[in-house]
């Protein structure tokens, strides 16, 4: 038997990465230099880690369980750290040898985090097969002739995205492939698999990096990927590429179209944020404010954006300024996401402070400090509701994701928290609201999709799939909920009655 550093780092560098840890990962990464690493992250599969040291636990439990005369007695199963403790394992070998009662291990001490799925746990779609059952009532758990499950992706799926005007959703993956899934027709999917590629030697060969981020143009033609190969893609609906957009130095943690389309925005690590036009491929500018990686970006208008970044600050810069029109402080923690309301006037910024806070143009602190949630705060979402949008009688309503395992829903006009949507058991990576606002998504680590009323805050569908979830997202027609999983799956519910 023999491994190497190299080997372990990359599984480290893998856990931390499928547990959420994305700026751990990259640092980690960065230092033990995995990209200098021949190993082939594709042919690695979902929880590699969890599954070696759950089989050397299970080794550890034999040797304890194993008289020297070869006969086998019952024991307690042993925690983790007990199994990585010479003394513990001596002692228990002794106690057991002597036929008395083991001693019990710790509660709480089994090898699954909250963020570290059993790469040998069960789990059938829909919760048929080896997955706990919901608790959830019978009406409200989606059939599974109700659901499609799309497989094909190698690795865990970080992200999703229908396409605006048909029934294409993408998925981007760390296989280091996007795909576009069609379900325009009935009967079974069709898909275009988008290898991402760089140059060695004059010979395309695949990246063996995450795909981070994906979102398509507002016309439906186009697909925009950013991934960890420092590259972000423009791409047709038929998989071919059209543009590749090399100027960032390092991965691209975030990328989106403004409303028009003609020019894509993106976030790297190299602390910079770039404006890049889609019909050239060419960079219109690139703003360097921030002193740590960008998180995420996102449109104020045609030729403004914010940008978060783990330096705790957020700038609102705009096209041909050389430095930023605003900036906000005020996050103690690293700010995860901001998203601007759909008018453009409320700025909305989350942080591993596990605050939740408001920004308005006209003033320098903050309009709310919403301070409910008790661990950090993943990811917000605004609804599609209020003037200006489709929905205008309605009131504006901004959804936020947390590691507590809850969603909450708030009314920003007063400040105050209207709903606290609690049935997840783990964290919550992802939220999305229906196109008519009634409705919100929300995908947990506990491999539960759940659908909810924004008015009442009552679960009104659940999906259990077979992989933590990371991502949700609706279609146009508001009738299809996409989602994507830590097993590399891909899953659609269909919402028709």
């Amino acid at each position: 038997m023999s491994f190497s550093s190299d080997e372990v780092n990359f599984l480290v560098y893998r856990y931390l990465q499928e547990s959420g840890f994305t700026h751990s990962a990259f640092v980690f990464g960065a230092e033990s230099l995995i990209a200098q690493s021949n190993i082939n992250g594709a042919l690695v599969p979902p929880c590699a880690l969890t599954s070696i040291i759950q089989k050397g636990l299970m080794y550890v439990e034999a040797e304890i369980s194993t008289g020297e005369d070869g006969t086998e007695r019952l024991i307690d199963t042993l925690s983790l750290i007990d199994a990585v403790m010479p003394d513990v394992v001596t002692s228990r070998k002794q106690v057991d040898s002597s036929g008395k009662a083991p001693i019990k291990a710790e509660p709480g001490s089994s090898l699954d985090s909250p963020s570290a799925p059993s790469a040998v746990e069960g789990g059938g779609v829909g919760g048929a097969g080896g997955g706990d059952p919901m608790d959830v009532d019978s009406a409200i758990e989606i059939p599974v002739e109700k659901s499609t499950v799309l497989k094909g992706h190698d690795s865990e799926v970080f992200i999703c995205a229908w396409n605006p005007k048909q029934d294409l959703l993408a998925s981007g993956s760390g296989d280091s492939t996007a795909r576009i899934w069609n379900l325009n027709q009935g009967g079974d999917a069709t898909v275009e698999v988008l290898k991402h590629c760089i140059k060695m030697e004059g010979k395309e060969v695949p990246s063996n990096k995450d795909v981070t981020s994906l979102d398509w143009n507002c016309h439906g033609d186009l697909l925009a990927t950013g991934s960890y190969d420092g590259y972000a893609r423009i791409w047709s609906t038929t998989g071919k590429l059209e543009k590749t957009l090399g100027q960032h130095k390092g991965p691209i943690f975030a990328l989106k179209w403004n409303k028009t389309g003609n020019f894509i925005l993106s976030a790297g690590v190299d602390r910079t944020t770039i404006i890049w036009d889609a019909a050239t491929g060419n960079c219109k500018q690139q703003f360097a404010f921030h002193s740590a990686p960008a998180l995420d970006v996102d449109w104020k208008s045609e030729e403004s954006f914010a940008s978060c970044s783990t330096d705790k600050q957020i700038h609102v810069c705009q096209l041909n300024q050389d430095r930023p029109i605003k900036s906000f402080q005020g996050h103690t923690n690293e700010v995860n996401a901001i998203k601007w309301d759909p008018q453009g006037k409320f700025l909305a910024s989350c942080s591993d402070d596990m605050t939740l806070k408001v920004w308005t143009m006209d003033r320098d602190n903050c309009v709310h400090d919403l301070q409910a949630h008790q661990k950090e705060i993943y990811t917000i979402k605004w609804s599609p509701t209020g003037p200006g949008t489709n929905n205008p009688n309605m009131n504006l309503v901004l959804a936020s994701a947390s590691f507590d395992s809850t969603v909450r829903l708030w009314d920003v006009e007063r400040g105050t928290c209207v709903h606290t949507l609690t049935r997840h058991k783990e964290p919550v990576y992802s939220v999305a609201f229906s196109p008519d606002g009634k409705f919100l998504a929300s995908g947990s680590f506990d491999k539960c999709v759940h659908i909810w009323s924004t008015q009442s805050g009552q679960l009104i569908h659940s999906y259990k799939g077979t992989g933590g979830i990371f991502e949700v997202c609706w279609n146009s027609r508001g009738d299809k909920v996409g989602a994507s999983a830590s097993d590399g799956t891909v899953f659609v519910l269909d919402l028709r009655k």
